[in-house]
């Protein structure tokens, strides 16, 4: 039995796992959210709550002037179309080898002359929105990125199309006109992107607007994946930011269906014999024959570990100081029998790890462990939010813990670690 650590398996009015839906995105109950509204519309929250303190123009020109970002965390759009990176980056200078680090001067002509620049993968690079995404994703079950739109007055960063991931729009300075229409396909998956219908988005792009809205500091906007787009920049410089919610689907559970299903004919001798000699490719006895070895093995089909593998590598656990990590393990190895204060330190579980006990074996993002009953004992207070401490534990298996990046100091949790590392994904909105 495979036991999940976190909240994303739970309902979004559930009490564990309400916080970011209802205290900052919406109006309505999550559970209305969740029963109506989810993947099938879209919704406006006016003065849904004060964005301030994730992110604002000074966190731009600090990302953009001072902290060094390379090209993937950046893009600039100029109607309609994505500029080249080589006119917005340059060398990094003295002690550094790297080639397309952001140039804030080319940038700066450029957003003068109406560009709009695109901050991506900002849970990466700012620790306030890092950590709001980690909490949203595990909330809503989905990995979540985050993208910052800084566009200049009156202009427009992109024409009308769709994405083809479900996003929340938070608008956190200047105001921005949003035109909404529904899907030329609902659901898209990630393989079929706007571009593969232009002329069916420029059809429904000229019929009436779902929504038409100018959208103020502190408004926030969910839009299905599929649904048709437009935003304009008003009177001044606008920012926002979109949380891109990268949906799980069936269809993604079908595909790992199908690789266990093919697992197990790989172990079929029939399956692994060759074609006839001469064969100019399979005739019907043959695709009888796959046909009923599949539906044979189907039942027994269990994409379970491959679903858990591949949720595990789509996000990152939360932050983990390596001085601080070496100076607790440190401390522990340290202590005696006679008693010092590193016996009754406190840890704590590392967040976000998408930690499931499955028997005596805990799976999380940055690997899996073996215990006792004896040490299970110990552990699952740790899964269920508990802190421990060697005293109770045992120095030996918090140390384990420690070493292995699954417990942390009590109080490094939610240190203020800003990495910027990594290649972001781009997303349109």
């Amino acid at each position: 039995m495979t036991t999940r650590t976190d909240t994303s398996d739970r309902h979004p009015d559930s009490p564990a796992g309400a916080g970011v839906l209802a205290s900052r995105l919406l109006d309505i109950d999550p559970r209305s959210f969740a029963d109506d509204v989810w993947g099938t519309k879209a919704l406006l929250t006016k003065g849904a709550s004060d964005f301030s303190d994730l992110f604002s123009s000074a966190a731009v020109d600090e990302l953009i002037s001072r902290r060094g970002l390379r090209s993937p965390f950046l893009r600039v759009a100029k109607d309609g179309a994505t500029l080249p990176t080589s006119s917005f980056t340059a060398g990094a200078g003295v002690g550094a080898t790297i080639t397309d680090q952001l140039d804030d001067t080319a940038l700066w002509r450029h957003f003068r002359d109406g560009a709009t620049l695109v901050l991506q993968a900002l849970q990466r690079t700012w620790e306030p929105l890092a950590a709001f995404t980690a909490d949203l994703a595990d909330e809503l079950g989905n990995p979540v990125q985050a993208n910052a739109y800084i566009t200049p007055p009156q202009n427009q960063g992109f024409d009308d199309h769709y994405d083809v991931h479900d996003v929340f729009v938070l608008q956190i300075e200047g105001t921005k006109r949003w035109v909404l229409r529904p899907p030329v396909l609902d659901a898209p998956l990630r393989d079929q992107p706007w571009t593969d219908r232009r002329d069916a988005v420029a059809e429904a792009a000229a019929k009436e607007p779902y929504i038409d809205a100018v959208l103020e500091p502190g408004d926030a906007l969910y839009l299905p994946r599929g649904w048709l787009h437009s935003a304009t920049a008003q009177g001044e410089v606008s920012i926002h930011v979109t949380l891109g919610i990268h949906n799980w689907t069936r269809y993604a559970v079908a595909e790992e269906v199908t690789q266990s299903v093919l697992a197990l004919l790989r172990e079929d001798p029939q399956m692994r014999q060759s074609l006839p000699l001469g064969s100019d490719g399979p005739d019907r006895e043959v695709l009888d024959l796959v046909r009923e070895k599949i539906a044979a093995v189907l039942d027994d089909a269990d994409p379970s570990a491959g679903l858990a593998r591949t949720r595990r590598g789509q996000a990152r656990p939360a932050p983990l100081g390596p001085l601080a990590q070496l100076a607790a393990l440190r401390g522990l190895q340290a202590h005696t029998d006679d008693g010092d204060d590193a016996r009754s330190s406190r840890f704590v579980l590392r967040g976000h790890l998408d930690a499931r006990l499955d028997g005596s074996r805990l799976w999380t993002r940055v690997g899996w462990l073996d215990f006792t009953e004896g040490e299970l004992a110990h552990v699952k207070p740790a899964l269920a939010g508990d802190s421990i401490t060697a005293e109770q534990a045992g120095r030996e298996l918090v140390e384990r813990l420690v070493r292995s990046g699954v417990l942390v100091p009590a109080d490094a949790v939610r240190a203020e670690v800003r990495p910027a590392v990594g290649t972001p994904s781009s997303t349109g909105t």
